[in-house]
């Protein structure tokens, strides 16, 4: 449920000594050395696939051993419950998906106090502000700009989970870590150089 073939592009020029594949079958998954989860659409479509496929399973055994790296619903779905149809996720990491709720306002410093109405979904760029040392930021400083398109967010239960935070009206996760795990709101593929510098970490990342 995902665009991958950007995200396989964008990997392999980041790290064009890799053997990047878009792997449909649990046998692929398996013998996979490292696992990119990218994911857009409707949170019940997404878990419906996983399903139907065959692939939930393989995930799960590559969430609890090998290097995984969630991207935009493949970080969400990572969670319990995503109030987005009212599913059931993955339940790998603690917590809700919760929806942007309105109307969301952002205060503009121009001498005169203002208020601007914010969209939902909200996308475009937006900074980062880094919540703990970790080797996906390496290279990458902190409040660098991302490229998102989304209307819910995760919301941990252990704010030890937290690696990156956003502003959009309200300050929500946009990123967290755990162990072998790593997840992100953003689309490292759409950006730019900081968004190649996390993959590039990525792939030389051992934890």
């Amino acid at each position: 449920m995902g665009n991958f073939h950007s995200v396989a592009r964008a990997l392999q020029v980041a790290a064009p000594d890799a053997d990047i594949r878009i792997c449909n079958s649990a046998s692929e998954i398996d013998r996979a050395s490292r696992i990119v989860f990218p994911g857009q659409g409707a949170m019940r479509d997404c878990m419906a696939n996983l399903n139907n496929s065959g692939l939930r399973d393989a995930l799960l055994r590559a969430a609890r051993n090998k290097p995984l790296l969630g991207i935009c619903v493949g970080e969400q779905i990572l969670f319990d419950h995503s109030d987005e149809g009212n599913i059931r996720c993955l339940e790998v990491l603690p917590g809700n998906v919760k929806r942007f709720t309105g109307p969301l306002y952002a205060t503009a410093s121009t001498g005169n106090t203002s208020t601007e109405l914010l969209k939902v979904p909200h996308m475009g760029w937006n900074r980062v502000q880094q919540q703990m040392d970790h080797p996906l930021w390496a290279q990458i400083p902190d409040q660098s700009y991302f490229y998102f398109v989304h209307s819910y967010y995760a919301q941990p239960d252990d704010d030890r989970l937290n690696a990156g935070l956003t502003q959009y009206g309200v300050s929500f996760t946009c990123a967290v870590a755990r162990d072998n795990i790593f997840a992100v709101q953003f689309h490292p593929e759409k950006s730019a150089y900081y968004g190649l510098q996390l993959y590039r970490n990525f792939v030389d990342w051992h934890p």
